[in-house]
């Protein structure tokens, strides 16, 4: 055999088979199904954490309940601390002056509220009978049963009049019973208000020192978007609470009814529920205008009440919170629901300001991840970058 006739061998090749994943039968389980395992231990997984979280939550509510407070006030007296700081004062100062001054108003209105209610109840309960006789005809008139409606008014009465001794002993050991939380509470709110507003930034810095040092910034950030939600969120609030307070009482004013100020405060208070905390305080002064002045009032009161919450829900909910809380209003009684389910009045109230909290970081942590992306992307193909 000659040179140029011989040719070296190929190599041999090892071909390796595909196997596809599958059972041991051979029959692959479907995309649909594989997608849906994958999404499903993966939801499971955060209904678990949820739970988890809402359990300690509960746990330690007698702590963290008070604390979340006094973040929520000192997102009110920060930007007037700042303020105060600007024009040259020191920040403790400061801090010292606008704390003492809540105390003072808050004193003062619950000081006015109880002497007007103790001053007001005493008239309303007497004309409660009244206008229970009064309601009682005109229900008649409509074709209602006698019988049940006499049963059904002197059940209210009874319950009115308090004539049950073991309800009124049973409802006095109960305050007794809390009274320690609610002074401890107490006590938590202001000192988480007045470190919250005093040193708040070393407070959020060490806070951010417990994460890796990669994440620091990005942590950084989203806490910044947060505060400054929570801040712009709290004083529209606050806003909208005051002009809310003031139209009801108003129209309870030209109506002549009693508890005027009781009223209004409830109605200031209720209304940092968004959507339904403001009509829902406001069926108080229905049901006063009923109790006092009969259903004309009854129904004069309620669209005063309407009124105003047309005025919050049309003109002042859009033009100060804009684009702050982007979230649809079902969205919004949805987690106002879970939130008074999970945690009460309190959970009620943390509820919207939560979610656009929680909504404002993660746009805001989506947002820069394209420009880390890019950013690790020149690092690696740089080797000198480090």
């Amino acid at each position: 055999m000659s040179l140029r006739s011989w040719r070296r061998p190929p190599p041999s090749v090892t071909v390796t088979p595909v196997i596809k994943p599958g059972p041991a039968d051979g029959v692959e389980v479907p995309y649909a199904l594989r997608f849906a395992a994958a999404w499903s231990w993966r939801v499971l997984l955060v209904v678990a954490l949820v739970f988890l979280f809402l359990r300690l939550f509960a746990t330690f509510s007698v702590v963290l309940v008070p604390v979340i407070i006094g973040l929520l006030l000192s997102a009110v007296a920060s930007p007037m601390v700042d303020r105060l700081q600007r024009w040259g004062l020191p920040r403790s100062v400061a801090t010292l002056i606008v704390v003492v001054t809540g105390i003072v108003l808050l004193v003062a209105l619950i000081t006015l509220v109880a002497q007007q209610f103790s001053s007001g109840f005493g008239d309303l309960r007497a004309s409660f009978s009244d206008s229970l006789d009064k309601l009682q005809g005109y229900l008649t008139d409509l074709g209602l049963s006698q019988r049940q409606l006499n049963d059904f008014f002197s059940r209210v009465q009874d319950a009115v009049s308090g004539s049950s001794n073991s309800n009124l002993s049973g409802t006095v050991l109960k305050a007794t019973t809390t009274v320690g939380h609610l002074l401890a509470g107490l006590f938590i709110v202001l000192f988480s208000t007045i470190f919250f507003t005093y040193d708040g930034r070393n407070i959020w810095s060490w806070f951010v020192r417990l994460f890796p040092e990669p994440a620091r910034h990005r942590v950084h950030g989203g806490g910044e978007k947060a505060w400054a939600v929570l801040t712009s969120y709290v004083r529209a609030t606050v806003i909208i609470a005051f002009v809310d307070a003031i139209g009801i009482s108003l129209v309870a004013l030209l109506l002549g009814l009693d508890l005027v100020l009781p009223i209004g405060v409830l109605v200031f208070l209720g209304a940092f529920i968004p959507v339904v905390g403001a009509s829902i305080s406001g069926i108080a002064a229905v049901a006063v205008a009923l109790v006092s002045q009969g259903p004309v009032a009854a129904l004069i009161m309620l669209g005063g009440v309407v009124a105003v919450q047309q005025l919050e829900g049309h003109v002042l909910q859009p033009f100060l919170m804009g684009r702050l809380v982007r979230v649809h209003p079902l969205a919004i009684v949805v987690v106002i629901a879970i939130g008074s389910f999970a945690a009460g009045i309190f959970g009620a109230l943390i509820a919207v300001p939560l979610t656009a909290i929680v909504n404002t970081v993660a746009h805001h942590l989506a947002a820069d991840r394209p420009g880390r992306a890019e950013q690790d992307a020149g690092a690696a193909a740089d080797p000198a970058v480090t």
